[in-house]
């Protein structure tokens, strides 16, 4: 598959943190989840890529090409939505998209009004009318109504119900299905077990894994050990640990599974690998 973005040694340094190097990609048609935990660089990232955030040095591309030197064209291309609607909150909704659609020389109405419908959202409503879940749905339509041929979304499912959530995903999976590729940052990680084809994973603003999501789960073990039977130089041994209610679980690289033959093994999701891997 082709890539349609692609990030080289992204780098911005702040006082107390700074994005390392980063380099991943997006490849055509594909679902890609972007995570990490809270302060991990996720946002950064992501604003860095639209030029809301000037990074201090790297390269992305889109489709191709350099951004700095055909932005008007990549957005044209591209939806994004960086958290809720935060502007305009005192006009009606039908105003602000008479505004936005002008930015937009292939805006679809028919497509805005379909997510209109879908996601049961008025043009008479204010924004400020909305609940925090209709806000992200309201910057999803605004993002999915100019026919993009890639969607970069920060945390869309975070505020939704659960049902809500699971609508969401089927439009992804659709979108997927026309053609569409999609970045998106989660912290609801059973989300991309359902959808995703592949996990970009930041840790510490560096990354820690950028590729397939089921290669990265089957890489890992969980080993279930009583807390009596944990000892000091058993918990060395592990990637990380995680104390839970009947047990302390230990993550070991699948391969090395065998070496605890007394305990009980089973397969970890994406968000426990995540646990153990941020408690090594």
């Amino acid at each position: 598959m082709a890539n349609v973005m692609e990030i080289k040694n992204l780098t911005k340094t702040y006082p107390e943190f700074k994005l390392d190097n980063v380099s991943f990609e997006v490849k055509e048609g594909s679902i890609t989840g972007f995570i990490g935990r809270n302060g991990a660089g996720k946002s950064t990232t992501l604003k860095s890529i639209m030029n809301l955030v000037h990074p201090d040095g790297g390269e992305i591309l889109f489709f191709g090409k350099q951004f700095q030197n055909n932005e008007k064209e990549i957005k044209e291309n591209v939806g994004y939505a960086l958290g809720e609607v935060d502007y305009y909150f005192r006009k009606k909704i039908g105003q602000i998209v008479d505004v936005t659609k002008r930015f937009y020389s292939n805006w679809d109405d028919a497509a805005y009004e379909k997510y209109m419908k879908a996601f049961s959202i008025s043009e008479d409503k204010k924004p400020m009318e909305l609940s925090s879940g209709m806000k992200v749905k309201l910057n999803l339509v605004l993002a999915l109504s100019h026919n993009a041929k890639l969607l970069i979304l920060d945390e869309p499912t975070s505020g939704l119900d659960p049902v809500s959530r699971e609508e969401l995903l089927d439009v992804f999976l659709s979108l997927k299905d026309e053609g569409v590729s999609i970045l998106f940052s989660t912290h609801i990680t059973s989300d991309l077990e359902k959808c995703a084809d592949r996990i970009t994973y930041l840790k510490r603003g560096k990354i820690e894994y950028s590729g397939d999501i089921k290669e990265f789960e089957n890489n890992y073990a969980l080993v279930k050990i009583p807390p009596e039977k944990m000892t000091d130089e058993l918990k060395k041994s592990f990637i990380g640990t995680n104390r839970t209610r009947d047990y302390v679980s230990g993550m070991t690289l699948k391969e090395n599974a065998c070496l605890y033959p007394e305990f009980e093994k089973s397969n970890p999701t994406l968000e426990e690998i995540m646990i153990h891997l941020e408690k090594e």
